[in-house]
């Protein structure tokens, strides 16, 4: 078997290789009724691949943005007394008739809503929907927004 398979090898190593080398004066062509049958959509590819690196970052959610999704959230709360109270500086307690457990609700749906971690005594100044400066500057430079 190893026998056979040298002497395959040797056999075409050996074979001339002008034997796969086109005259220079031949030219290849194809059949005229070949001709018909390609057609352009064959040879161009079905799809263009364009690989682009971006190193920035967005823009992070301005003052408006953030007032305006957590109003939606306040909105979307079952427990508001009166929806049509909530704006931008609605008191949960006094405008929105919501307990200190219902606040504590609040704020973790609003640490689910922008993705951060609101420290204990930061989340226990919150007592409407205008937040402190610190953790608007969090929700700022999270990642998810």
């Amino acid at each position: 078997m190893f026998r056979s398979a040298v002497a395959r090898s040797l056999r075409a190593a050996s074979t001339p290789a002008r034997a796969f080398i086109r005259p220079s004066g031949a030219t290849f062509q194809l059949p005229k009724s070949s001709l018909s049958a390609i057609r352009p959509a064959q040879f161009t590819p079905c799809f263009t691949c364009q690989t682009i690196r971006s190193y920035s970052a967005p823009a992070g959610l301005t003052e408006p943005e953030i007032e305006g999704r957590i109003v939606d959230l306040l909105k979307n709360f079952d427990k508001v007394s009166d929806p049509s109270k909530i704006n931008g500086k609605s008191h949960f307690a006094n405008d929105l008739g919501l307990d200190s457990l219902d606040t504590v609700e609040v704020v973790m749906a609003i640490e689910e809503e922008f993705s951060i971690e609101i420290p204990d005594k930061e989340a226990d100044a919150i007592h409407s929907s205008r937040l402190p400066p610190a953790i608007k500057i969090e929700i700022r430079g999270s990642e998810y927004q």
